[in-house]
């Protein structure tokens, strides 16, 4: 980048769209009360969590396999807190929309709040091309009941551009999670 990554991050989400809805400044308040951060940082930007979560459970002893994945192993929930419990995880919807262009990667990892509370965000990329809502995978990695707090920040998304757009995008590729607007349950 030939200019400040703040300012590039911002130029790319207001003209061409790349992320939807955009916050350009750290918001650290709402109605007056402290919150996780989320909106435009110096380096990145931090992504909400909306009210959509799925949450493991065993009540119908289903077995955790990516190549026949049993829905029922998930509860559904719509709430402005979503409780994970111990040892367990969750998966969740950003609130923003992202359209990665050809020329840049990004790479979404958890926020130091969170992770201080045991509350693990796996690291995932955006690649050249993707374009949707981000499943967001949680662990708890303590022994104890974790809140995650919806419209606040749980993630930051880091940007690396290259002068050169890859050859095969996402898109091209026809990437099985791409314009994901719903808790996207894994494929093979």
């Amino acid at each position: 980048m030939s200019i400040r990554p703040d300012v590039w991050i911002k130029e790319m989400a207001t003209q061409h769209g790349m992320i939807e809805p955009f916050v350009e400044a750290q918001v650290r308040q709402q109605e007056g009360r402290p919150i996780v951060s989320y909106g435009l940082s110096s380096f990145g930007y931090d992504i909400r969590v909306s009210r959509h979560f799925r949450i493991f459970t065993n009540v119908y002893g289903s077995v955790v396999d990516p190549k026949a994945f049993d829905a029922r192993g998930l509860v559904e929930i719509e709430s402005d807190v979503c409780l994970i419990p111990p040892n367990s995880f969750a998966l969740a919807l950003s609130v923003e929309t992202f359209r990665i262009p050809r020329n840049v990667l990004t790479i979404c990892v958890g926020k130091s709040t969170y992770a201080r509370c045991g509350i693990i965000v796996n690291v995932t990329p955006f690649e050249p091309g993707w374009e949707g809502q981000a499943v967001l995978e949680i662990s708890n990695t303590t022994p104890l009941p974790a809140k995650v707090y919806a419209d606040e920040g749980l993630a930051q998304v880091l940007f690396f551009e290259s002068e050169i757009p890859c050859a095969v995008s996402y898109a091209d590729r026809q990437g099985k999670y791409q314009h994901q607007s719903s808790i996207k349950l894994p494929e093979v």
